[in-house]
């Protein structure tokens, strides 16, 4: 069992007969009153975000879980496969189970959550950052840069990220998984 002041991002935890991953969460000391702990939490089974309250020292039931390094291999529309880099076993796990699938190029070594009860792969935990190189974007209109003006931009793994005026197709850009925003552009 596990307290409101365990939790953290990334805590796995039983409620209401689902497991949840816990993705933000805040400790709220108002002037009168007990504290709290507001969180928004993720299902594991059916990527439903939920927003909860817990009231101070409310005990939670924790699920014990494991990491594993995995590498992503590819996706066939309804499942992405994944490779253990220890004992090259394979799983499949659906998109919902995902926090940012668009960002994830074939290759890119991800974190997997494992239950130890049932060793059912609960999430995946993708770096903080990738690295992705731009494949189509409109030219940037010289004498607009007054403002922090953005443009859309196609990276190769087909996802969609707002980036500056100065990118150009072939770029090289680093991307905030968390997000989905553009971090910086990278030197090849």
């Amino acid at each position: 069992m596990a307290s409101t002041s365990d939790i953290r991002n990334g805590l796995c935890i039983r409620y209401n007969n689902d497991i949840y991953k816990i993705i933000e969460f805040l400790h709220v000391k108002p002037g009168k009153g007990p504290a709290f702990v507001r969180t928004k939490m993720k299902s594991v089974t059916n990527g439903k975000v939920l927003d909860n309250t817990f009231s101070a020292g409310h005990k939670l039931e924790d699920v014990r879980v494991e990491t594993h390094k995995f590498q992503f291999l590819y996706n066939d529309g309804e499942f992405y496969h994944f490779m253990n880099t220890e004992d090259y076993t394979q799983i499949q796990l659906r998109e919902s189970a995902l926090d940012n699938p668009g960002l994830m190029k074939e290759g890119e070594v991800v974190t997997v959550i494992i239950n130890t009860e049932d060793n059912m792969p609960l999430s995946v935990e993708m770096p903080a950052s990738v690295i992705l190189k731009v494949t189509a974007t409109e030219p940037g209109i010289k004498g607009n840069t007054a403002t922090n003006a953005t443009k859309p931009a196609t990276v190769e793994t087909g996802a969609t990220v707002h980036v500056p005026l100065f990118i150009n197709e072939g770029d090289v850009i680093k991307v905030e998984t968390e997000k989905g925003t553009y971090k910086e552009r990278v030197k090849e």
